[in-house]
Protein backbone atom coordinates (compact mmCIF):
# COMPACT_ATOMS: atom_id res chain seq x y z
CA UNK A 1 0.00 0.00 0.00
CA UNK A 2 2.87 2.38 0.77
CA UNK A 3 4.34 1.86 -2.71
CA UNK A 4 0.96 2.60 -4.28
CA UNK A 5 0.61 5.81 -2.26
CA UNK A 6 4.05 6.92 -3.41
CA UNK A 7 3.17 6.54 -7.11
CA UNK A 8 2.96 9.90 -8.87
CA UNK A 9 -0.56 9.13 -10.16
CA UNK A 10 -1.98 8.05 -6.81
CA UNK A 11 -3.10 11.46 -5.55
CA UNK A 12 -4.44 12.74 -8.91
CA UNK A 13 -6.50 9.55 -9.30
CA UNK A 14 -7.55 9.77 -5.64
CA UNK A 15 -8.77 13.34 -6.20
CA UNK A 16 -10.72 12.33 -9.30
CA UNK A 17 -12.33 9.35 -7.57
CA UNK A 18 -13.24 11.55 -4.60
CA UNK A 19 -14.98 14.04 -6.88
CA UNK A 20 -16.92 11.26 -8.58
CA UNK A 21 -17.97 9.79 -5.22
CA UNK A 22 -19.10 13.18 -3.90
CA UNK A 23 -21.14 13.79 -7.05
CA UNK A 24 -22.64 10.32 -6.87
CA UNK A 25 -23.71 10.81 -3.25
CA UNK A 26 -25.25 14.18 -4.09
CA UNK A 27 -27.01 12.87 -7.20
CA UNK A 28 -27.06 9.08 -7.73
CA UNK A 29 -27.89 9.55 -11.43
CA UNK A 30 -24.40 10.97 -11.93
CA UNK A 31 -22.94 7.54 -12.68
CA UNK A 32 -25.97 6.26 -14.57
CA UNK A 33 -25.26 5.54 -18.24
CA UNK A 34 -28.02 4.68 -20.71
CA UNK A 35 -27.91 3.37 -24.27
CA UNK A 36 -30.15 4.93 -26.91
CA UNK A 37 -29.90 4.08 -30.59
CA UNK A 38 -26.43 2.64 -30.10
CA UNK A 39 -25.14 5.73 -28.29
CA UNK A 40 -24.16 6.18 -24.65
CA UNK A 41 -25.70 9.00 -22.63
CA UNK A 42 -25.15 10.24 -19.09
CA UNK A 43 -23.26 12.78 -16.99
CA UNK A 44 -20.01 10.82 -17.26
CA UNK A 45 -20.33 10.64 -21.06
CA UNK A 46 -20.93 14.39 -21.18
CA UNK A 47 -17.74 14.91 -19.18
CA UNK A 48 -15.78 12.78 -21.64
CA UNK A 49 -17.23 14.62 -24.64
CA UNK A 50 -16.69 18.10 -23.21
CA UNK A 51 -13.15 17.27 -22.10
CA UNK A 52 -11.93 16.64 -25.66
CA UNK A 53 -10.75 20.19 -26.54
CA UNK A 54 -9.02 20.67 -23.18
CA UNK A 55 -7.52 17.18 -23.43
CA UNK A 56 -5.88 18.01 -26.77
CA UNK A 57 -4.59 21.40 -25.60
CA UNK A 58 -3.27 20.00 -22.31
CA UNK A 59 -1.54 17.16 -24.13
CA UNK A 60 0.45 19.61 -26.25
CA UNK A 61 1.06 21.79 -23.19
CA UNK A 62 2.57 18.80 -21.39
CA UNK A 63 5.26 18.43 -24.04
CA UNK A 64 6.00 22.15 -24.04
CA UNK A 65 6.27 22.29 -20.25
CA UNK A 66 8.48 19.20 -20.32
CA UNK A 67 11.00 21.22 -22.34
CA UNK A 68 10.89 23.96 -19.68
CA UNK A 69 8.61 26.13 -21.79
CA UNK A 70 5.06 27.46 -21.77
CA UNK A 71 2.51 28.12 -24.51
CA UNK A 72 0.08 30.95 -23.81
CA UNK A 73 -1.14 31.13 -27.42
CA UNK A 74 -3.20 27.91 -27.59
CA UNK A 75 -6.51 29.74 -27.12
CA UNK A 76 -5.69 32.16 -29.93
CA UNK A 77 -4.60 29.27 -32.16
CA UNK A 78 -7.97 27.63 -31.50
CA UNK A 79 -9.72 30.82 -32.60
CA UNK A 80 -7.66 31.09 -35.80
CA UNK A 81 -8.13 27.42 -36.69
CA UNK A 82 -11.90 27.61 -36.21
CA UNK A 83 -12.11 30.87 -38.16
CA UNK A 84 -10.17 29.46 -41.12
CA UNK A 85 -12.16 26.22 -41.20
CA UNK A 86 -15.61 27.78 -41.01
CA UNK A 87 -14.75 30.59 -43.43
CA UNK A 88 -13.80 28.01 -46.06
CA UNK A 89 -16.98 26.01 -45.43
CA UNK A 90 -19.13 29.15 -45.46
CA UNK A 91 -17.63 30.30 -48.77
CA UNK A 92 -18.07 26.92 -50.42
CA UNK A 93 -20.98 26.12 -52.73
CA UNK A 94 -21.33 22.74 -51.02
CA UNK A 95 -21.00 23.33 -47.25
CA UNK A 96 -22.69 20.01 -46.50
CA UNK A 97 -20.18 18.00 -48.49
CA UNK A 98 -17.82 15.74 -46.54
CA UNK A 99 -14.94 16.51 -48.91
CA UNK A 100 -15.42 20.25 -48.39
CA UNK A 101 -15.38 19.85 -44.62
CA UNK A 102 -12.28 17.62 -44.73
CA UNK A 103 -10.40 20.14 -46.89
CA UNK A 104 -11.42 22.99 -44.58
CA UNK A 105 -10.32 21.04 -41.51
CA UNK A 106 -7.00 20.19 -43.14
CA UNK A 107 -6.35 23.84 -43.95
CA UNK A 108 -7.35 24.95 -40.44
CA UNK A 109 -5.06 22.39 -38.78
CA UNK A 110 -2.29 23.30 -41.24
CA UNK A 111 -2.51 26.96 -40.25
CA UNK A 112 -2.37 25.94 -36.59
CA UNK A 113 0.74 23.85 -37.32
CA UNK A 114 2.41 26.87 -38.92
CA UNK A 115 1.55 29.02 -35.90
CA UNK A 116 3.03 26.38 -33.60
CA UNK A 117 6.17 26.30 -35.74
CA UNK A 118 6.37 30.11 -35.42
CA UNK A 119 6.32 29.83 -31.64
CA UNK A 120 8.96 27.11 -31.78
CA UNK A 121 11.14 29.23 -34.05
CA UNK A 122 11.03 32.16 -31.64
CA UNK A 123 11.87 29.98 -28.64
CA UNK A 124 14.28 27.39 -30.07
CA UNK A 125 16.12 29.40 -32.73
CA UNK A 126 15.93 33.01 -31.56
CA UNK A 127 16.15 32.01 -27.85
CA UNK A 128 13.26 34.28 -26.82
CA UNK A 129 11.69 33.52 -23.46
CA UNK A 130 8.74 31.15 -24.05
CA UNK A 131 6.28 33.27 -22.08
CA UNK A 132 7.15 36.33 -24.20
CA UNK A 133 7.28 34.47 -27.52
CA UNK A 134 3.86 32.89 -27.08
CA UNK A 135 2.37 36.04 -25.54
CA UNK A 136 2.86 37.76 -28.90
CA UNK A 137 0.62 35.25 -30.67
CA UNK A 138 -1.78 35.18 -27.73
CA UNK A 139 -2.43 38.89 -28.22
CA UNK A 140 -2.32 38.96 -32.03
CA UNK A 141 -4.00 35.64 -32.78
CA UNK A 142 -7.54 36.69 -31.93
CA UNK A 143 -7.07 39.82 -34.01
CA UNK A 144 -6.07 37.61 -36.94
CA UNK A 145 -9.17 35.47 -36.37
CA UNK A 146 -11.35 38.59 -36.38
CA UNK A 147 -9.76 39.69 -39.64
CA UNK A 148 -10.51 36.30 -41.18
CA UNK A 149 -14.19 36.49 -40.14
CA UNK A 150 -14.45 40.25 -40.90
CA UNK A 151 -15.23 40.90 -37.26
CA UNK A 152 -18.41 38.82 -37.25
CA UNK A 153 -19.38 35.42 -35.87
CA UNK A 154 -19.41 33.09 -38.85
CA UNK A 155 -22.15 30.46 -38.68
CA UNK A 156 -22.61 27.48 -40.99
CA UNK A 157 -24.96 24.55 -41.48
CA UNK A 158 -22.95 21.44 -42.23
CA UNK A 159 -23.84 17.96 -40.92
CA UNK A 160 -20.31 16.55 -41.47
CA UNK A 161 -18.82 19.38 -39.38
CA UNK A 162 -21.47 18.90 -36.70
CA UNK A 163 -20.47 15.24 -36.45
CA UNK A 164 -16.99 16.18 -35.19
CA UNK A 165 -18.31 17.43 -31.84
CA UNK A 166 -21.73 15.73 -31.61
CA UNK A 167 -21.28 12.46 -33.49
CA UNK A 168 -20.79 8.99 -32.03
CA UNK A 169 -18.50 6.16 -33.03
CA UNK A 170 -18.66 2.73 -31.39
CA UNK A 171 -21.07 3.99 -28.68
CA UNK A 172 -18.69 6.79 -27.62
CA UNK A 173 -18.54 10.50 -28.60
CA UNK A 174 -16.36 10.97 -31.67
CA UNK A 175 -14.62 14.01 -30.14
CA UNK A 176 -13.51 11.95 -27.14
CA UNK A 177 -12.25 9.14 -29.40
CA UNK A 178 -10.29 11.73 -31.39
CA UNK A 179 -8.68 13.00 -28.19
CA UNK A 180 -7.82 9.46 -27.04
CA UNK A 181 -6.22 8.69 -30.40
CA UNK A 182 -4.02 11.77 -29.97
CA UNK A 183 -3.12 10.65 -26.43
CA UNK A 184 -2.23 7.16 -27.68
CA UNK A 185 -0.07 8.48 -30.53
CA UNK A 186 1.83 10.90 -28.29
CA UNK A 187 2.25 8.20 -25.62
CA UNK A 188 3.73 5.77 -28.15
CA UNK A 189 6.25 8.31 -29.44
CA UNK A 190 7.18 9.66 -26.01
CA UNK A 191 7.24 6.42 -24.01
CA UNK A 192 8.10 3.72 -26.54
CA UNK A 193 10.96 5.55 -28.25
CA UNK A 194 13.96 7.56 -27.13
CA UNK A 195 12.10 10.80 -27.83
CA UNK A 196 10.60 10.90 -24.33
CA UNK A 197 14.00 10.51 -22.66
CA UNK A 198 15.48 13.22 -24.88
CA UNK A 199 12.56 15.54 -24.12
CA UNK A 200 13.07 15.10 -20.39
CA UNK A 201 16.83 15.60 -20.79
CA UNK A 202 16.27 18.90 -22.61
CA UNK A 203 13.86 20.03 -19.91
CA UNK A 204 16.22 19.15 -17.06
CA UNK A 205 19.28 20.82 -18.57
CA UNK A 206 19.13 22.15 -22.15
CA UNK A 207 22.79 23.17 -22.30
CA UNK A 208 24.08 19.84 -21.00
CA UNK A 209 21.81 18.03 -23.47
CA UNK A 210 23.22 20.09 -26.33
CA UNK A 211 26.79 19.35 -25.28
CA UNK A 212 25.89 15.66 -25.08
CA UNK A 213 24.82 15.69 -28.72
CA UNK A 214 21.07 16.04 -28.27
CA UNK A 215 19.42 18.27 -30.86
CA UNK A 216 17.60 20.31 -28.27
CA UNK A 217 16.49 22.98 -30.76
CA UNK A 218 14.68 20.40 -32.85
CA UNK A 219 12.97 18.83 -29.82
CA UNK A 220 11.80 22.21 -28.51
CA UNK A 221 10.58 23.23 -31.96
CA UNK A 222 8.74 19.93 -32.32
CA UNK A 223 7.00 20.37 -28.96
CA UNK A 224 5.57 23.74 -30.01
CA UNK A 225 4.54 22.36 -33.40
CA UNK A 226 2.63 19.55 -31.67
CA UNK A 227 1.07 22.02 -29.25
CA UNK A 228 -0.11 24.28 -32.05
CA UNK A 229 -1.44 21.40 -34.13
CA UNK A 230 -3.43 19.91 -31.24
CA UNK A 231 -4.77 23.35 -30.36
CA UNK A 232 -5.93 23.66 -33.98
CA UNK A 233 -7.85 20.39 -33.73
CA UNK A 234 -9.35 21.55 -30.43
CA UNK A 235 -10.48 24.77 -32.13
CA UNK A 236 -12.30 22.80 -34.81
CA UNK A 237 -14.06 20.69 -32.16
CA UNK A 238 -15.12 23.86 -30.34
CA UNK A 239 -16.42 25.46 -33.54
CA UNK A 240 -18.19 22.24 -34.47
CA UNK A 241 -19.94 22.22 -31.10
CA UNK A 242 -21.51 25.67 -31.62
CA UNK A 243 -21.43 25.54 -35.45
CA UNK A 244 -19.85 28.98 -35.49
CA UNK A 245 -16.46 30.69 -35.48
CA UNK A 246 -16.37 33.05 -32.50
CA UNK A 247 -12.93 34.66 -32.37
CA UNK A 248 -13.51 36.17 -28.94
CA UNK A 249 -14.96 33.15 -27.14
CA UNK A 250 -13.05 30.29 -28.77
CA UNK A 251 -10.47 28.91 -26.35
CA UNK A 252 -11.07 31.66 -23.78
CA UNK A 253 -8.79 30.98 -20.76
CA UNK A 254 -8.14 27.42 -22.00
CA UNK A 255 -4.37 27.97 -21.72
CA UNK A 256 -4.78 28.47 -17.96
CA UNK A 257 -6.96 25.39 -17.58
CA UNK A 258 -4.46 23.38 -19.62
CA UNK A 259 -1.54 24.45 -17.43
CA UNK A 260 -3.61 23.64 -14.35
CA UNK A 261 -4.46 20.18 -15.72
CA UNK A 262 -0.79 19.46 -16.42
CA UNK A 263 0.22 20.51 -12.90
CA UNK A 264 -2.63 18.60 -11.25
CA UNK A 265 -1.50 15.53 -13.17
CA UNK A 266 1.94 15.66 -11.60
CA UNK A 267 4.12 17.34 -14.24
CA UNK A 268 6.49 19.97 -12.86
CA UNK A 269 6.55 23.47 -14.32
CA UNK A 270 10.33 23.36 -13.92
CA UNK A 271 10.54 20.99 -16.89
CA UNK A 272 11.98 17.50 -17.18
CA UNK A 273 9.85 14.65 -15.90
CA UNK A 274 6.34 14.60 -17.31
CA UNK A 275 3.36 12.24 -17.27
CA UNK A 276 0.83 11.94 -20.08
CA UNK A 277 -1.49 9.75 -18.01
CA UNK A 278 -1.40 12.35 -15.24
CA UNK A 279 -2.43 15.06 -17.71
CA UNK A 280 -5.43 12.96 -18.77
CA UNK A 281 -6.46 12.59 -15.12
CA UNK A 282 -5.93 16.31 -14.53
CA UNK A 283 -8.22 17.19 -17.44
CA UNK A 284 -10.92 14.85 -16.11
CA UNK A 285 -10.60 16.47 -12.67
CA UNK A 286 -11.17 19.93 -14.14
CA UNK A 287 -14.08 18.81 -16.32
CA UNK A 288 -15.71 17.01 -13.38
CA UNK A 289 -15.34 20.18 -11.31
CA UNK A 290 -17.08 22.17 -14.03
CA UNK A 291 -19.92 19.64 -14.08
CA UNK A 292 -20.20 19.89 -10.29
CA UNK A 293 -20.41 23.67 -10.45
CA UNK A 294 -23.24 23.49 -12.98
CA UNK A 295 -25.11 20.94 -10.87
CA UNK A 296 -24.85 23.08 -7.73
CA UNK A 297 -26.33 26.01 -9.60
CA UNK A 298 -23.43 28.33 -8.86
CA UNK A 299 -23.80 31.57 -10.81
CA UNK A 300 -21.30 32.43 -13.52
CA UNK A 301 -19.99 35.32 -11.39
CA UNK A 302 -19.32 33.06 -8.41
CA UNK A 303 -18.13 29.95 -10.24
CA UNK A 304 -14.47 31.06 -10.54
CA UNK A 305 -14.28 31.48 -6.75
CA UNK A 306 -15.84 28.06 -6.16
CA UNK A 307 -13.59 26.48 -8.77
CA UNK A 308 -10.48 28.06 -7.25
CA UNK A 309 -11.42 26.88 -3.75
CA UNK A 310 -11.84 23.28 -4.88
CA UNK A 311 -8.63 23.40 -6.91
CA UNK A 312 -6.73 24.68 -3.86
CA UNK A 313 -8.12 21.75 -1.87
CA UNK A 314 -7.06 19.28 -4.58
CA UNK A 315 -3.57 20.81 -4.76
CA UNK A 316 -3.20 20.58 -0.98
CA UNK A 317 -4.20 16.92 -1.10
CA UNK A 318 -1.48 16.28 -3.67
CA UNK A 319 1.20 18.43 -2.00
CA UNK A 320 4.28 16.40 -0.93
CA UNK A 321 4.97 18.85 1.92
CA UNK A 322 1.45 18.31 3.28
CA UNK A 323 2.05 14.56 3.10
CA UNK A 324 5.34 14.88 5.03
CA UNK A 325 3.72 17.09 7.66
CA UNK A 326 0.85 14.64 8.10
CA UNK A 327 3.28 11.74 8.47
CA UNK A 328 5.36 13.62 11.04
CA UNK A 329 2.25 14.53 13.06
CA UNK A 330 1.03 10.95 12.88
CA UNK A 331 4.43 9.70 14.00
CA UNK A 332 4.46 12.17 16.90
CA UNK A 333 1.04 11.04 18.09
CA UNK A 334 2.07 7.42 17.92
CA UNK A 335 5.22 8.05 19.95
CA UNK A 336 3.30 10.05 22.60
CA UNK A 337 0.80 7.22 23.10
CA UNK A 338 3.38 4.46 23.04
CA UNK A 339 3.95 2.72 26.44
CA UNK A 340 7.15 3.70 28.23
CA UNK A 341 9.92 1.15 28.10
CA UNK A 342 11.51 0.12 31.44
CA UNK A 343 15.08 1.21 31.97
CA UNK A 344 17.62 -1.52 31.42
CA UNK A 345 19.45 -2.68 34.55
CA UNK A 346 23.08 -1.68 34.64
CA UNK A 347 25.30 -4.70 35.40
CA UNK A 348 27.49 -4.42 38.47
Amino acid sequence: MKKIAQHRLFWPVFSLVTLIVVNTVARPKFVKITVRDGELYGALIDILRNSAPLMLVALGMTLVIATRGIDLSVGAVMAVSGAVTLTIIDGSSTPGSTSTVLVAIAVGVGVALVLGAWNGFLVAVLNIQPIIATLVLMLAGRGVALLITDGFITTVTSPPLKYVASGYLAYLPFAFILAMVAVAVIAVFERRTALGVLTEAVGINPEASRLAGVRSHGIILGAYVVSGTLAGVAGIIYSSNIMAADANAAGDLIELYAILAVVLGGTSLMGGKFTIAGTVVGVLIIQTLKSTILFLGVSSAQSPVFFAAVVILVVLIQSPRVHRTARSLTGGLRSSHAPAQPDAEVPA
